[in-house]
């Protein structure tokens, strides 16, 4: 197998397993109604099904770049698969709530293996001149699947069983499988190092708990007081994590990582960025079943336009950043964002559907150059060495952002409506505006973080030009 047939469907497989995962994450939460009636119980009561599926996530992923040094890429991101695909049958076949409990914990052990590994796998076998190109594929499926979720999830569940949202992906698992023997290097780690297992208590731990605090906070079943023990209990044991890792030789998650300025910024900075971005698929299908009165499928339909500009940007993406740079481009797309953000606190009954829609394509057109930009520079200055634990470190940011920014959108949202009962159309419609301006806000505050970069960070990636990398301590 020739290096030049690996990178044509390179890509191609790890997009497919990462769609699968992304699309899965979101296509849930609209079936909870259908789930519900079926198993008997309230829909309250199936908060643990999704909150299973973060809470897996958040403490398997540390664990995935030691198991790819350990076992080689092929075979962990090719059992990932397995055990998603798998566990997706089990899900569909489950006869309750236990059972479907553990069908999405299985799940997210999956996931949290496909994410972290398949971007490792993509940044040993391009070099950095090729890696944009690369990154800017693979990342589809992470801007698109959330998008499409909602809008899949409906019409399933409008037309068809609930069961089928999982049966959907055995196919692209079976195909993903395929792809996997016939392209998938194998790289192993440099040396067998041990695995941290303190590490990985005290971080699986401290942030299963956080993870699921963001989750269920806000519902009826947790009060003040539990919450913010829980809080203090996961920020304790993330803090005992760091002055571990600092006195182990091998941690889970290096730490010293953060020294290398193009990661620290992409990674550390990207995660402030995406606490305005991450309320967006949670906020906006209210805002247009709510504040508008569509129904739900027409909703999620509004969904898309973001989604095919995110498409359409990774054709312009390489040569606005091989003319402006990485620093140039993240100051002012982070501006732009938050332009975009803020205009949506103007929508309202009396808005034209074409100018809701270029309102979703411009959106769309703005976060697939910032997250292209922001996960192709993360790797811009680390060595292939470091590659592994570099991928693991970013992906737990990634997810655990995630959890933030979802958590952080719904907070303000209930914050600006107050007492008020989620049933007056008018309250909530302005709450999700005052949301907006807030999140808009926060995501301009957040381009001061892009500001400590130098004009020819991430050159080696965006013009092909050699850099001498940062040296982590």
């Amino acid at each position: 197998m020739d290096s030049l047939t690996v990178k044509r469907y390179l890509p191609w497989v790890v997009a497919a397993a990462l769609f699968m995962e992304q699309l899965d994450s979101t296509i849930v939460n609209t079936a909870v109604p259908a789930m519900a009636a079926s198993f008997h119980v309230a829909p309250l009561s199936l908060k643990v099904v999704v909150a299973s599926y973060i809470l897996s996530l958040a403490v398997c992923i540390p664990v995935s770049g030691w198991m790819a040094d350990r076992f080689g890429t092929r075979r962990v991101f090719g059992s990932a698969v397995v055990v998603f695909t798998l566990s997706s049958l089990l899900c569909g076949l489950s006869l309750n709530v236990p059972m479907l409990v553990a069908a999405r914990i299985l799940q997210g052990m999956g996931a949290a293996m496909m994410m972290p590994v398949g971007r490792l796998t993509i940044i040993r076998t391009f070099p950095k001149t090729e890696l944009l190109r690369a990154m800017n594929f693979v990342i589809l499926p992470a801007l698109i699947g959330p998008l499409l979720g909602p809008t899949i999830g409906g019409l399933i569940v409008h037309w068809l069983p609930w069961r089928i949202i999982f049966f959907i992906n055995i196919p692209v698992g079976l195909a993903a499988l395929l792809l996997i023997h016939r392209y998938m290097p194998d790289y192993h780690g440099d040396g067998r190092r041990p695995l941290d297992v303190i590490g990985l208590v005290l971080f699986g731990a401290g942030t299963a708990l956080l993870s699921w605090l963001l989750e269920v906070f806000g519902e009826h079943d947790i009060g003040a007081a539990p919450a913010t023990v829980t809080f203090l209990i996961s920020m304790v044991l993330l803090a005992a994590y760091v002055w571990h890792a600092r006195r182990t030789r091998y941690p889970l998650l290096r730490l010293a990582l953060f020294r290398v300025r193009t990661f620290r910024v992409s990674v550390a900075g990207g995660f402030i960025t995406r606490l305005g971005l991450g309320g967006l698929p949670f906020l906006l299908p209210l805002l247009y079943q709510v504040g508008l009165g569509f129904p739900a499928w027409q909703s999620g339909l509004l969904m898309m336009p973001a989604a095919a500009a995110a498409m359409g940007m990774k054709v312009f993406s390489i040569g606005i950043l091989r003319r402006f740079g990485f620093r140039r481009i993240l100051i002012v797309n982070t501006l732009l964002m938050g332009v975009t953000i803020s205009l949506f606190a103007l929508v309202g009954s009396a808005t034209p559907i074409m100018a809701i829609v270029f309102l979703g394509l411009t959106q769309g057109f703005f976060n697939s150059l910032q997250f292209s930009s922001m996960n192709a520079m993360a790797y811009a200055d680390i060595g292939e060495s470091d590659s592994s634990m570099a991928s693991t470190l970013a992906s737990s940011m990634q997810q655990m952002s995630m959890s933030f920014g979802l958590a952080c959108g719904s907070l303000i949202t209930a914050w600006f409506l107050g007492d008020l009962p989620q049933t007056d159309q008018a309250a909530v419609t302005t709450a999700l505006h005052y949301a907006f301006l807030t999140l808009g806000g926060l995501t301009f505050i957040s381009s001061l973080s892009f500001w400590t970069l130098r004009a020819t960070d991430g050159e080696n990636v965006s013009r092909g030009v050699t850099i001498v990398a940062d040296e982590p301590a």
